[in-house]
């Protein structure tokens, strides 16, 4: 009998012990408490950090369109002090005596020499050239040597304000594009930050928005 009831003593015993460890909940595996990945938030993710290289590209693209445009500024207004000088020179009267054909001849290939030079120093564009290579435009292959100077020097200032103003309509173009880019970061940013909202992770504000671009740029994706 004594041994009868220790074998029954020993069976409760064990069942006891094994409806104990089956009332104990489990952990979830660190796999299983994970939200699993979403390709669509990946995608989105992907998306913004193209966008944002995009958009350094074309600060980066801005930036050199301002400096060109400073660059440029800075050589028409050498070409207008320049032209406003020579336009004083030529101010004063000059005698009018008949000349010789070896002079004139002088005074035409002079004229010529001249703004063939400042052609291949990029002061006269092509077309400017050609004017005075075709005695158009009032280009007078006959004129003293300082008028021939003047003229010279109003037209390189005429090429140089023109170049300004093209730099200046690049500069805003590119300035328009660096905007674009700009505009399109913050939106898939936005749209990241939604994703992973509904997904239920953790979203830092820090991480989402912080600027991609360098502290000095001009200008801020955000």
């Amino acid at each position: 009998m004594e041994t009868a009831a220790t074998v029954w003593m020993i069976v409760l015993l064990a069942v006891a012990a094994a409806t104990a460890i089956l009332a104990v909940p489990r952990r979830p595996s660190r796999a299983a408490a994970l939200p699993a990945a979403d390709p669509y938030a990946e995608q989105v993710a992907l998306a913004a950090e193209q966008a944002a290289a995009i958009a350094r590209r074309r600060r980066a693209d801005w930036t050199r369109a301002q400096e060109e445009v400073d660059a440029a500024w800075a050589a028409f207004d050498v070409a207008d002090r320049d032209a406003r000088r020579y336009a004083a020179a030529a101010a004063f009267p000059v005698f009018k005596q008949r000349r010789t054909r070896a002079e004139l001849a002088d005074r035409e290939r002079h004229l010529h020499r001249s703004a063939t030079a400042y052609c291949r120093r990029r002061e006269l564009s092509i077309a400017q050239l050609n004017e005075v290579l075709a005695h158009r435009g009032g280009w007078n292959p006959r004129r003293h040597p300082v008028a021939q100077e003047a003229a010279l020097r109003a037209a390189v200032r005429e090429h140089r304000f023109a170049d300004y103003q093209a730099a200046t309509g690049r500069e805003r173009q590119a300035w328009q594009d660096a905007e674009r880019a700009a505009a399109t970061v913050r939106s898939l940013r936005a749209e990241a930050l939604q994703v992973r909202a509904r997904a239920g992770r953790d979203v830092h504000y820090e991480e989402q928005w912080t600027s991609v671009r360098p502290a000095k740029a001009r200008l801020a994706v955000h």
